[in-house]
């Protein structure tokens, strides 16, 4: 059951998959690292500072774009009224789809650093330290967009209310993250590390109750 569920999710939010724009993340980030140069001008130096910093904003503001996706056409559709008829609890649901959306934009994001490190010089060592942040860190970057997905399917305004409250709960990913470039130690990504799998560890549980309470609604 839980293979089928998750080559359902699979199908749906990957690339050319039924539901559609799961390429937006991944271009909106290309995006950001090809106009930052443009905007901060031909100084290499800075760029090589700053440019870390830059792809962990991009990262950040393309994982809002999904999440208008991931549960408020299913709950409309009765998909959870269904499945809770076969038995699957709102937790493993969501549990599953939690893994599903990070293997849908993850692994490209992670992909896409490369040429974005090459726009904006970054040195090979930096370049490591951010690849190793953003695998430590889009776990959690990824709990948060479900559970946001999950309180707010049932509002009108939810995609744009998802928005606003990505950013500031991602605040500390970002922190720990990003400061990974500004310390000679691994502690930060640790601290990423940590943030992220204590947010995998909630979030099915509290996204299945928020799901459970709109489907009740």
């Amino acid at each position: 059951m839980i293979a089928r569920l998750l080559a359902r999710d699979l199908a749906l939010l990957l690339p050319g998959g039924r539901r559609g724009g799961a390429m937006l993340p991944l271009l909106f980030f290309l995006a950001v690292a090809m106009l930052y140069p443009f905007a901060v001008g031909p100084d290499a130096p800075l760029l090589a500072k700053t440019g870390g910093g830059v792809i962990w904003i991009a990262a950040l503001l393309a994982a809002i774009l999904p999440l208008d996706r991931l549960v408020a056409p299913d709950l409309e559709q009765g998909t959870f009224d269904q499945l809770a008829l076969r038995g699957v609890s709102e937790e493993l649901a969501m549990a599953v789809r939690l893994l599903a959306h990070w293997l849908a934009f993850a692994p490209l994001l992670l992909l896409a650093t490369l040429p974005a490190a090459a726009l904006l010089g970054l040195s090979g060592e930096t370049l490591r330290t951010v690849l190793l942040g953003l695998l430590a860190g889009t776990p959690g970057l990824a709990a948060i967009g479900l559970l946001i997905a999950a309180l707010t399917a049932s509002l009108r305004t939810g995609a744009a209310l998802a928005g606003l409250l990505l950013i500031p709960l991602s605040v500390p990913i970002l922190i720990f993250g990003a400061g990974t470039l500004a310390r000679p130690d691994a502690s930060g990504l640790a601290f990423t590390a940590a943030i992220s799998l204590t947010l995998v560890a909630m979030t099915p549980f509290a996204a299945g109750a928020a799901l459970r309470a709109a489907r009740e609604g």
